[in-house]
């Protein structure tokens, strides 16, 4: 999958979700931290061909914001609603291709230690009912 105009920005957003599903239970684990990083290699790298000022794919700015959030020990509903806010503003960039990987990553850093939890599976039906939004 190859989509044009992603940029860093939407990377760090995209981050601050991630992180905001990891961080749910109040704890992120290196089994999250290990998953997101497989997800990043295996799936993120391929979604566009942007290159940060450095010539690194700018989809690892998924990895280092994420470590940032962590380092910070940023709360799980303001890397939320900073994700949504950023959704809101900029829905070109989110299409159906991409609010399924946005999904799957998701699904997959939620279930990475034992399955997905109560406060994680709130979080991921909070975002499948704002991806499935629609304005009449």
């Amino acid at each position: 999958m190859k989509i044009n105009n992603l940029n860093i920005k939407f990377y760090q957003n995209v981050a601050k979700l991630f992180y905001a599903v990891a961080k749910s239970d109040n704890i992120v684990t290196n089994k999250e931290v290990k998953t997101l990083k497989k997800a990043v290699k295996e799936k993120w790298l391929q979604v566009d061909e942007t290159f940060d000022v450095f010539g690194a794919d700018t989809a690892y700015q998924i990895e280092i914001v994420f470590d940032w959030l962590h380092n910070k020990n940023a709360t799980s509903e303001d890397c939320y609603a900073d994700f949504i806010e950023y959704y809101h503003n900029h829905p070109y960039f989110f299409t159906g291709e991409i609010k399924r990987l946005i999904m799957e990553t998701s699904g997959k850093i939620a279930s990475s230690l034992s399955g997905k939890n109560k406060s994680e599976l709130i979080l991921l039906a909070r975002l499948s009912l704002e991806f499935n939004h629609v304005i009449s």
